[in-house]
């Protein structure tokens, strides 16, 4: 019987780590029929966790706080998928780090970055291994957290297949938005680690023809960002979707140029796959976990180089044989990735920590 903590794939406002968690804990299930699962939740997500629906072997809905305690030395390991590993745990563990930005960057409030240094220290001391999302966070892992790299497995992300709505639906979308034709996008949340203000920046400098689209929440920095949007020479031409669902955001990558993700701190980067499978052309970073996503499937350039984000984008607009490419291999790439395999590589986690 295995244990996981189910939580984080219910978040109203889903980010990577709830799209990991949603799909990883449904196909764990469908994938080890034989193997009993206990999904747990903490008291503030339990009786949401009743609107989804559970495979046949994932047993019960149990609450963290008070069921574990009692329940896990009944348990073959307990899987913590966001980074944490509760001290009541009475089994191996094992704990899932998707990114240790909070120890490279002032990317959040200092409070928060001492209360999430103190967990991710806790969790480590806790955990028999540790599953990274990619070979950059695995080596964070191993460097901020003094945790043996032989005992850092690292398994990717997948990526969901986008459901697109019919032509119709998509133009009442971007009327809806107020989206006009052509336009670049960007896909993540309006908060510093994502570059926002350097993007604006260097869009400024390109075809006054064109829309900049931010689709995504308010985050840390939020505020700074939104002054630096309306003080640009470009603001007429740059709109805040806010979060986006499903529908919607595959709406936006499939009208769009070119997704233009310049993040400076990534532990892998979901919107670039997204991209892909949707056949749209990606600039992105040549730092953190982004060139190891890409491959070479994308235009990597240096985050902290407006001229060269806004040569960039220039220049993959003009050149037609050049988007087709990248259409190309994005769509070659994206295959590499899947929420199956992602799956199959964590079950072999739980197998060598079980038999160790």
């Amino acid at each position: 019987m295995i244990g996981i903590d189910a939580g984080h794939s219910l978040d109203r406002l889903p980010t990577g780590v709830a799209v990991y968690a949603r799909n990883l804990i449904h196909e764990l299930a469908a994938g080890n029929p034989d193997e009993k699962f206990h999904w747990y939740y903490r008291s503030n997500r339990w009786l949401r966790s009743f609107s989804t629906r559970m495979p046949p072997n994932a047993r019960n809905r149990l609450l963290m706080e008070f069921a574990l305690g009692r329940s896990s030395h009944k348990l073959r390991l307990f899987h913590g998928l966001n980074q944490r590993l509760p001290g009541n745990m009475r089994c191996p563990g094992v704990a899932t780090f998707h990114d240790l930005f909070v120890f490279s960057g002032d990317y959040s409030t200092p409070e928060f970055r001492e209360r999430f240094r103190d967990l991710a220290q806790q969790t480590a001391s806790r955990a028999g291994c540790i599953i990274a999302i990619s070979q950059y966070t695995a080596g964070q892992v191993a460097a901020f957290l003094d945790f043996p790299r032989e005992l850092i497995h690292v398994v990717h992300h997948g990526v969901e297949a986008m459901q697109l709505p019919t032509e119709w639906r998509q133009e009442e979308i971007l009327q809806q938005l107020g989206i006009e034709r052509p336009y670049v996008l960007h896909v993540g949340a309006l908060q510093r680690r994502k570059n926002i203000e350097r993007l604006v920046a260097a869009f400024e400098s390109v075809d006054e023809s064109l829309q900049l689209v931010l689709a995504g929440s308010m985050g840390y920095g939020g505020e700074q960002i939104e002054q630096c949007i309306q003080k640009s020479t470009a603001s007429k031409r740059i709109l805040l979707t806010g979060h986006v669902g499903n529908d919607v955001r595959a709406t936006l990558y499939s009208n769009a140029k070119v997704l233009l993700f310049p993040s400076l701190e990534e532990g892998f980067g979901l919107p670039v796959l997204e991209a892909f499978s949707m056949g749209l052309p990606v600039i992105t970073s040549n730092s953190s976990a982004l060139p190891e996503v890409s491959g070479d499937a994308a235009i990597l350039v240096d985050p902290l180089d407006v001229e060269a984000i806004a040569g960039a984008l220039d220049g993959l607009l003009d050149n037609l044989e050049m988007q087709e490419e990248l259409h190309l291999k994005g769509k070659k790439r994206v295959q590499q990735f899947c929420w199956q395999h992602c799956a199959e590589q964590t079950w072999q986690v739980y197998e060598q920590l079980a038999n160790r």
